[in-house]
């Protein structure tokens, strides 16, 4: 997870919080005493970590009337925006907006080993996915090998290239390579460049250079978040060769010098637009101060959740499904789909993180990748049967001998063994009960963000009672639910809620603990 500790750590000395019915000096020290221990084991500066305490402090009267429970509010409130102010909040500039209809060019420079070439293939697939053409150039000379690892790495995300085993002279080939893709009408030019093992008067001549010559619209600094308080000197030692656009963290997953990387970036002014997140192309999220501060602390990231499902096309398919989940038609196919669109939301522990009250350690990090695996298996099973049988006309669920044969034909098409078809046929069918009560939840009159609104006790009755109680204790509880509830009513999220039948869509949260469950994840 990103900075998974650091966020535990400052969530559970919040919790503190609710534990006590009265909050007094003291136990506000304590909890800001592990606060700060945390930030600090993160290596955020020591500066940002005092300035934080004591602003929460300030933020807090303890000679006022409030009751307990307001003043824990307030601390809670203080601390959310003081991290959102550590990591930039509004403070740093914005970045350069990309623009359909012209050519942009993004020139990437960093320090070598920073993952530089990695992330170039990563943007370039963020925004191939949204639907944008784009396309790579690689102006690397320097280190051996760098043409080849972008050759492959776009040969494997099926985006074109350019670059030469031959000619040394970078800006050359950034000029040559930006000038055919131009030529062809791509949306996006990303110009990969030359790293160093440290700042080298050569590295930065070398820069300029490109740069001069391509006149990207942007320069993207790649900095290895491994370092932690470090990379301020070297942002801003870029920074002062060329004009830094923006900056993309690498490797926040695996340090605990995340926390303090970000911070000394924001410190620059420069803002981090993006994160890797781990090794795979699809590891890479957009950074915002505000919506990452809120996953940090298990309060979810619903916008972001939005977007993604709005990514996948799941705003088109939402109403057909949703209309066959309430007449209790889900099928075979029915599954089939919503796995598809869940595979391509990108890691499932990521999506986990994006819902208030669930941590993105909920799925353990190898139990992942076998989850995920299983699924492709079920995928590849339900390719292997026919279109009577996905849509239900056939029921393959009945311990017949016709159905038997019926699992052996699948097994031998799909190549498994038959027992995985009958582990299949098992999972649809406790889905497929799940799903009939989100269906009996939709049908509800007044099933709709309104009618929590008007009525939010008998709402979160209904809710209680379908959802999963262990996902409901993750949530909170009762008041968990009912905040989260509280803060989807105050976004916009147009034809997406509409799709999914309103409050009734919502249903399907008491399933996130058999879908969890089903990756290896959850608690038994």
């Amino acid at each position: 997870m990103v900075l998974g500790d650091l966020g535990g750590k400052i969530a559970g000395a919040l919790r503190k919080l609710q534990d006590n019915t009265l909050l007094d000096e003291k136990l506000l020290d304590e909890v800001l005493l592990e606060i700060n221990r945390a930030l600090l084991e993160a290596d955020v500066n020591f500066r940002l970590v005092k300035r934080l305490r004591d602003n929460v402090k300030a933020s807090v009267s303890f000679e006022e009337g409030a009751t307990g429970v307001n003043k824990q509010r307030v601390v809670h409130r203080a601390v959310y925006q003081e991290l959102c102010d550590m990591l930039g909040g509004n403070d740093v500039r914005s970045a350069y907006q990309l623009k359909k209809g012209k050519a942009n060019v993004v020139m990437f420079v960093g320090l070598q080993g920073s993952g530089k070439t990695t992330t170039c293939a990563k943007y370039a697939r963020f925004y191939q996915r949204k639907g944008w053409r784009t396309a790579l150039v690689c102006a690397d000379t320097f280190r051996a090998g760098a043409f080849d690892q972008l050759k492959q790495n776009a040969t494997k995300i099926r985006i074109p290239f350019f670059g030469s085993y031959t000619e040394t002279d970078p800006v050359k080939i950034a000029l040559e390579g930006v000038n055919k893709f131009r030529g062809e009408d791509y949306d996006l030019i990303i110009v990969d460049t030359s790293g160093r093992h440290k700042q080298e008067e050569a590295l930065f001549d070398e820069m300029k250079q490109v740069s001069s010559a391509v006149s990207p619209d942007e320069h993207i600094f790649v900095m290895d978040s491994t370092q932690g308080q470090a990379v301020f000197d070297q942002a801003k030692a870029f920074g002062e060769a060329v004009d830094i656009g923006s900056v993309i963290m690498t490797k926040i997953d695996g340090h605990a010098k995340g926390g303090g990387a970000l911070s000394a970036v924001a410190a620059t002014g420069s803002p981090v637009v993006f994160v890797g997140t781990g090794e795979h192309f699809d590891e890479f999220e957009s950074f915002e101060a505000d919506r990452f501060v809120s996953r940090l602390l298990g309060m979810g990231d619903l916008r972001g959740l939005v977007d993604k499902m709005r990514d996948v096309g799941f705003e088109e398919e939402a109403p057909e499904m949703f209309e066959r989940i309430t007449t209790g038609q889900f099928a075979l196919k029915d599954m089939r789909k919503q796995f598809q669109m869940l595979l391509s939301m990108g890691p499932l522990n990521q999506v986990m993180g994006m819902i208030p009250g669930l941590s993105e350690d909920l799925i353990p990090k190898g139990k992942e990748k076998e989850g995920q695996a299983r699924v492709k298996r079920f995928l590849c099973i339900m390719d292997s049967m026919t279109e009577a049988e996905l849509d239900g006309k056939v029921d393959i669920a009945k311990h017949e001998e016709e159905n038997f044969s019926r699992m052996k034909r699948v097994a031998r098409g799909a190549g498994v063994h038959v027992a995985e078809v009958f582990g299949m046929v098992e999972e649809f069918k406790r889905i497929k009960k799940m799903v009939s009560k989100m269906g009996k939840l939709g049908k509800m009159k007044g099933g709709d963000m309104a009618a929590f609104q008007r009525n939010p006790q008998q709402m979160m009755q209904k809710l209680q009672g379908m959802m999963d109680p262990r996902l409901m204790q993750q949530l909170g509880g009762k008041d968990g639910m009912k905040n989260m509830m509280q803060e989807i009513s105050k976004m916009d999220m147009g034809g997406l809620m509409k799709g999914l039948g309103g409050m009734g869509g919502m249903g399907g949260m008491g399933g996130m603990g058999k879908l969890a469950s089903m990756f290896g994840g959850g608690k038994k």
